[in-house]
């Protein structure tokens, strides 16, 4: 890894990190200042307790932290942009997630970097967990391993949510709603490119089509999808026959020619001004590789771009899952809701984007700094399990 540069975030954030020795510590909500705070806290009267929640497990949620904690799950073979780090290289980012998960949603969070890759695996220990949490955050686990393992733990009765797809995606959506009003534009009919087809990209792709997209074009690192394309895993084969109804077979630079929208979840510095300035007028230019975009900001209003966000908190608009997974747990953990669906999903962002009363260029998104964001996107995830029941 490259060092980072003096004063740089990067330089500032090993220093911060070295300082702190990690991100977060425990604290009890209890006092313990006598032989009576003991013994209501421990030992006697923990035993009832224990045994009150023994004879009705829902108790659990009144009784223990259950129901306002979450697991912050994580193999560290997709971290961030950077790639396969391993567990200890996720270790930053997830305890980085509980951060927010506290600071901005109110939820306690754990995190949890396994020693293994294997599908079977994560799924045998996340469901022998599960007892411990309200929910389960899955993290930087690498298409198209995330697809199975989120799918084969949605029956263990607490919401288990892949927050790189899902997440992602309500944010997006969000985004795009405000962008397209910007520019005057409707989902419907505007020709949207997607780079990156892997968990973040597909689930981007799904929740778009739910909202109305009809003209969408995926690329991978080797080009275009499209039905019939050899190469295809299934989640990709699958992704393709929903999309890029004019069967373009090249690079991102020929899928980007005439395009109403750029979403980037894929790699850095991969496209330039003369690629925006092939897309349509009015371009939007959601450029979200972390920690480097696929365009700067710069560089694509240089191409003429009229609304451009980022994943990056130091540059404007920015279109990160951080807007999104606290509410979404917070809404889901309060209505005891067993799984989280894609039209709570779809509510989230819909609540998200109203949150904005007057979209312009320099704000189609709300500041991830704001932590009444959590409270209205909750109210609109809970009262859409209400309505629908899953």
């Amino acid at each position: 890894m490259t060092t980072p540069e003096p004063g740089s975030y990067g330089a500032r954030s090993i220093e911060l990190h070295r300082q702190v020795q990690g991100k977060l510590s425990i604290q009890s909500r209890v006092p313990l200042n006598s032989k009576d705070d003991l013994s209501l806290a421990y030992t006697p009267g923990v035993g009832y307790v224990s045994s009150a929640v023994a004879e009705n497990p829902d108790l659990a949620y009144e009784l223990t932290g259950r129901g306002r904690t979450v697991a912050v799950v994580s193999d560290g073979s997709a971290v961030l942009g950077l790639g396969n780090l391993g567990p200890l290289g996720a270790m930053p980012v997830m305890e980085g997630k509980c951060v927010l998960f506290k600071e901005l949603g109110g939820i306690d969070a754990i995190p949890i970097v396994l020693d293994t890759q294997d599908t079977d695996e994560i799924v045998m220990i996340v469901r022998n967990l599960a007892p411990s949490f309200g929910g389960i955050n899955l993290e930087d686990i690498s298409a198209p391993r995330c697809f199975e393992v989120e799918r084969r733990l949605q029956d263990i009765g607490i919401p288990v949510f892949h927050d790189d797809q899902h997440g992602t995606a309500v944010v997006v959506l969000a985004a795009m709603v405000n962008a397209l009003k910007v520019v005057g534009k409707p989902i419907g009919g505007s020709k949207i490119v997607i780079s990156g087809a892997g968990a973040a990209g597909i689930a981007c792709c799904e929740m778009l089509i739910e909202a109305g997209a009809d003209n969408i074009v995926m690329v991978d690192t080797k080009g275009a999808l499209y039905d019939g394309r050899a190469d295809l895993h299934p989640a990709k084969q699958a992704i393709a026959k929903k999309t890029n109804r004019e069967g373009i077979s090249g690079s991102i630079h020929d899928a980007l020619v005439g395009a109403d929208v750029f979403i980037g979840v894929s790699a850095p510095d991969l496209i330039d001004r003369n690629d925006v300035r092939s897309m349509g007028p009015d371009a939007i230019v959601l450029a979200m590789a972390n920690p480097v975009p696929e365009i700067t900001p710069d560089e694509a209003k240089a191409g003429g771009a009229a609304v451009v966000g980022t994943g990056r908190s130091d540059f404007p608009n920015q279109v990160n899952n951080v807007l999104a997974f606290p509410g979404i747990f917070k809404g889901a953990l309060g209505a005891r809701a067993p799984r989280i669906t894609s039209k709570m999903s779809v509510a989230a962002a819909m609540a998200l984007a109203t949150l904005v009363d007057a979209p312009h260029a320099g704000e189609i998104l709300p500041s991830a700094l704001d932590t009444t964001v959590a409270g209205h996107v909750a109210e609109a995830v809970a009262a859409e399990w209400a309505a629908s029941g899953g």
